[in-house]
């Protein structure tokens, strides 16, 4: 995958997953906007309701002390006619006539009494009745008035009934204009409207903590809970009690104080899942685009390897073939001192291949943790000093030095002498190679609770915090202008993280561009 479409799936990737927030972002505000709405609405309704309530209870109070008051007279009311409306229809054909009459009838009941609590003389309370009489005449002549009072209808039908109507007209007008003289602790109680406001709204969903207050002329009435505080924000109103003329004195007020944990709670559900649900697709995201990023590493560092061991490769295969046609050659086959030295120099070359395989297939068996490593009772300082003389040729042939500061005390480890000397000499090859000039190494031990720490401190070259981070990696070298100018193959270093980790110890390193490098090995103790 080239550089291009590697950053296009990424852009692509990550322009996906930012779009999916946003979706997820937008979803939210709009549900809680459309919760806030249906809230609102229903907080409307049930105010609606709760005033509607107030004012039919209202007035069947004053109906039921109307109809007793009334009943209670024992005697005949005085009947007045208010109206009456005649109809007269003729038919020339058949001679069919048609009168029809509506009269209204008043019917007075003077009592004295108390009505609605009010101390009065003489209470007038009225009730209406509709007289309705249809008359049939058949082949009559109505021409003469002298004799038309006398003439008998051949049908003739009558209905009597109460007008409810006008009654309740009558009665709506009058008890508003009584009501309306009454206070508000005589018209509603505090635990009437509590209650009333409570059921309605459990009918309608609304499950949320409500405060109340009954306000008049825009000053708070004692009808009102404990902890009513408005809010210009969570606070409804709807006028209650309105009179005759359409006036409203008195308003009530509804506040709920725990509004947005509410309207948030009816979401919370699915808002949580949604939010683990992108949070698993932004993990997944991250962890796919490191490991991405991570195989092209990898990729990168694998042709280097390969571009090292093939080089690296080079070399002695070409030795050996020029010491083996030397060999051939019928002027040398003949010095047995020549034969000798091409001979051993087609050793250390093939010897030289050999240990690069090795290491190559000793990461791989820790890899797959088929490599027995038995551990014993050891001196480190022992195991370093055995590992000096590994490398104490090379050095002199660089003309440079090893020095020890054995400051540690306690010396005794747990550890295998054949991979934990294979470790300290891929360090002090490591020191050697990154160092220019003559190279200078220092060892020293020290104890620091119940560990060893072997600190080996080099000259060289030193690294960058970018190196130092990924320096114990497989494969991983750092490049120093020319790939082959130091050789290697980035398994070395692998090699010692593996060995020492197997050892319960741990190996950092500590460098500076250009002022050289010191690993630190950490190792536990043993009594």
């Amino acid at each position: 995958m080239n550089k291009f479409v590697f950053r296009l799936l990424v852009l692509l990737m990550s322009l996906s997953l930012l779009g999916i927030i946003f979706v997820q972002v937008y979803w939210f505000n709009t549900s809680l906007k459309n919760n806030e709405e249906q809230f609102r609405f229903h907080v409307k309704q049930v105010l609606g309701k709760v005033s509607q309530k107030l004012q039919k209870q209202e007035e069947y109070n004053f109906y039921n002390k109307y109809k007793k008051l009334k009943d209670s007279t024992g005697k005949a009311p005085l009947k007045t006619d208010l109206l009456e409306y005649g109809y007269y229809q003729r038919n020339a054909k058949t001679n069919e006539t048609i009168i029809y009459s509506n009269s209204i009838i008043s019917e007075d009941y003077d009592i004295f009494s108390t009505f609605f609590d009010k101390k009065t003389d003489s209470v007038k309370i009225k009730s209406y009745t509709s007289k309705r009489k249809t008359e049939i005449f058949n082949n009559n002549s109505l021409d003469n008035s002298g004799i038309q009072n006398k003439i008998t209808p051949d049908i003739t039908n009558e209905k009597l009934g109460t007008v409810d109507i006008l009654e309740n007209a009558q009665f709506e007008i009058a008890y508003k204009d009584i009501a309306a003289n009454y206070s508000i602790q005589d018209r509603v109680s505090k635990e009437m409207l509590q209650k009333l406001l409570e059921s309605e709204l459990v009918e309608y969903g609304v499950k949320t903590p409500f405060e109340f207050d009954v306000y008049s002329n825009g000053l708070a009435t004692k009808i009102k809970s404990e902890h009513f505080s408005y809010d210009k924000y969570s606070s409804y109103s709807i006028p209650i009690f309105i009179d005759n003329e359409g006036n409203n004195k008195y308003m009530l007020l509804v506040t709920f104080p725990q509004i947005k944990k509410f309207l948030f709670s009816e979401i919370l559900g699915i808002t949580l899942l949604s939010i683990i649900f992108t949070l698993i697709i932004i993990i997944a995201y991250a962890n796919a685009l490191h490991q991405l990023i991570r195989q092209r590493q990898i990729s990168e560092i694998k042709t280097d390897f390969i571009n090292n061991m093939t080089h690296e490769f080079k070399t002695p295969i070409a030795t050996i073939n020029l010491a083996l046609d030397a060999i051939k050659n019928p002027k040398v086959i003949d010095d047995k001192e020549k034969v000798l030295r091409y001979l051993q120099m087609i050793r250390d070359e093939n010897k030289r291949m050999h240990a690069q395989v090795e290491n190559v297939l000793r990461i791989s068996k820790l890899e797959k943790k088929e490599l027995d490593i038995s551990k014993e009772s050891q001196n480190v300082q022992e195991v370093i000093e055995h590992a000096i003389d590994h490398v104490h040729l090379i050095i002199e042939d660089r003309k440079g030095k090893i020095t020890t500061h054995f400051n540690a005390n306690r010396t005794t480890v747990l550890l295998n002498d054949v991979h934990f000397t294979n470790v300290l000499v891929n360090i002090f090859d490591n020191a050697i190679k990154y160092s220019p000039e003559n190279p200078v190494i220092d060892i020293v031990t020290e104890n620091v609770n119940e560990f060893v720490l072997i600190k080996i401190k080099d000259q060289g070259s030193g690294m960058t915090k970018a190196a130092q981070k990924r320096i114990f990696e497989k494969f991983y070298r750092e490049h120093t202008g020319d790939i082959h100018n130091v050789k290697g193959h980035g398994l070395g270093l692998a090699y010692v993280k593996r060995i020492v980790e197997d050892h319960n110890g741990q190996v950092f390193v500590e460098s500076e561009k250009g002022k050289g490098s010191t690993f630190i090995i950490k190792i536990p103790l043993i009594n």
